[in-house]
């Protein structure tokens, strides 16, 4: 989307807010998560290579609710950015079974990076980098193991070296990592109200912008997200609710 003069001249004296220091303690995967419906969310963990990449991945999706930049795979306690361990940057998704399913997330894990290469992504090397799905269960189990045979498939001769391993502790990465796409546009941080940093994380809505500030959406979603950000803009700057 191309930005008005206006917005322009919003975003340029913006200030980035400061990284506070947080204890960050590990998940795990609850028994229900409140959607806010009869039906509990469910969790999905991914590695894809760098986690600000893959969170922005899967925000825009239908059925997504939240997504979060989580450390796991690894036996590392509490690990940090600088100091990871054995842990691979992966993603952490809520999504409504509903509308989206496991499977489908197993699609976009996919075609969302190069799972033939080894402890890496591109070009950012390193075992923290290697791609990995986590499962919940015999059904996952058997849904994530199906798909890698369908995926060395396409790949023919190449092996595919992503692994499946059953999910156990992660941990939240830093505040800095958190919805990061989003936070490099400043305009649609006012946007959404400059929201505390706690608060920003557990948005729906700022999960939608992170992928739509990586220009991540699915067509359908960006234009939306385009049309509503127009209107808010001729209509004097009121605060984005939803989308």
């Amino acid at each position: 989307m191309n930005l008005s003069a206006a917005v322009f001249i919003v975003t340029i004296i913006l200030c980035a807010a400061n990284s506070a220091f947080s204890i960050r303690f590990p998940n795990r995967i609850p028994d229900s998560v409140d959607g806010g419906s009869d039906q509990p969310l469910k969790t999905a963990v991914f590695a894809l290579g760098s986690f600000w990449w893959s969170e922005a991945a899967f925000g825009c999706l239908d059925g997504v609710v939240r997504t979060a930049a989580v450390y796991a795979g690894g036996s590392k306690p509490n690990p940090e950015y600088r100091s990871l361990g054995d842990h691979a940057e992966s993603v952490q998704i809520e999504y409504d079974p509903r509308i989206i399913s496991f499977r489908q997330l197993l699609d976009i894990f996919w075609t969302g990076h190069d799972s033939r290469q080894v402890f890496g992504q591109g070009p950012d090397v390193g075992n923290q980098y290697r791609s990995i799905i986590f499962t919940n269960g015999t059904e996952e189990s058997r849904y994530a193991a199906l798909s890698k045979e369908k995926e060395q498939t396409r790949s023919k001769n190449s092996v595919v070296a992503t692994q499946i391993q059953q999910l156990g502790l992660f941990y939240p990465a830093e505040p800095e990592h958190q919805k990061f796409e989003l936070k490099r546009n400043p305009f649609l941080l006012q946007l959404i109200g400059n929201l505390a940093e706690e608060e920003l994380e557990r948005s729906s809505l700022a999960t939608k912008l992170n992928g739509y500030a990586a220009e991540l959406c699915p067509t359908r979603m960006q234009k939306q997200i385009d049309a509503k950000i127009n209107d808010i803009v001729r209509k004097g700057w009121p605060i984005l609710r939803e989308i």
